[in-house]
């Protein structure tokens, strides 16, 4: 007799949370946690209820970028955190920035699954999730238990930046997981003349989009001021909304909000026992 084909793993249930959007990238320095960042704080705006969990077990960008970085023990606080009026958690709330995470994938998946179901997330009509970068166990194990409604590919106009971004696109297609659409980061820059200065290229990220059949969500511009509100922990949706680049988020997340639309809320599950 020919092997047993594995079993699919078990969708996780989220009651209470109507679309998991998750915000991937194929390869790191994207900005793709800043992208999740300002994605999230820009659906708020558009009078959604939002939570944000970094799933980054290695990397966890979200504590800077919100400004909550010394919690750090487990049992002091209930959990999620709230921060702007997002619901937020990440694996950075409970280590010290410092700490090396020297973990296997099965124990990444643990805490992954934890974070999911043991994490009371509420009543959210969005939860974004920040994926770590690449296509590698941590990415795998949300793919395939988390009841994602789609997912966003971050990617930049230069060559070596969308060859990656077609890897994240094909793992989510792999495992069935609609891909909402492309944004591209960092796309063009607005000089004090006016004038649009294309750094890194243009257009990289419209036709891999075209070619792959998905929608274009839209460009983000690059702008200063959005690497010192993340440092800040004040992300610039939140401190310059009326800004060009704020408003690029806005668009975002009203394309986002449209593409979920399409494809629908999250299945009713079973939940997934530890």
């Amino acid at each position: 007799m020919p092997p047993a084909q594995p079993q699919a793993p078990q969708k996780i249930a989220l009651p209470g949370v109507k679309y998991v959007v998750a915000v991937a990238s194929g390869k790191g320095g994207v900005g793709k946690s800043t992208v999740a960042t300002n994605l999230a704080l820009a659906l708020q705006l558009l009078g959604r209820r939002v939570g944000l969990l970094d799933a980054d077990i290695y990397g966890p960008s979200i504590p800077i970028m919100m400004g909550v970085q010394e919690t750090w023990d487990p049992n002091a606080h209930e959990w999620p955190l709230e921060k702007f009026g997002l619901k937020l958690m990440s694996m950075g709330f409970w280590m010290k920035p410092e700490t090396a995470m020297i973990w296997r994938g099965p124990m990444v998946a643990k805490y992954l699954t934890v974070f999911l179901t043991q994490i009371p997330w509420g009543e959210l009509d969005f939860l974004v999730i920040d994926l770590p970068p690449g296509t590698g166990d941590a990415q795998l194990t949300l793919t395939q238990t988390a009841p994602l409604s789609g997912a966003v590919i971050v990617t930049t106009p230069q060559d070596v930046s969308l060859i990656d971004a077609r890897k994240g696109l094909e793992m989510f297609r792999q495992v069935r997981v609609p891909v909402l659409g492309i944004v591209e980061n960092m796309s063009f820059f607005r000089g004090e003349d006016g004038k649009r200065y294309d750094l890194f290229g243009h257009g990289g990220g419209k036709k891999l989009a075209d070619a792959a059949g998905v929608p274009f969500l839209g460009e983000i511009p690059i702008e200063p001021k959005v690497a010192e509100c993340g440092d800040q922990g004040v992300p610039i949706v939140r401190k310059y909304p009326e800004s060009a680049v704020a408003q690029s988020y806005l668009a975002l997340a009203t394309a986002v909000s449209e593409q979920v639309g399409k494809v629908g809320a999250q299945p009713e599950l079973p939940g997934l026992q530890l």
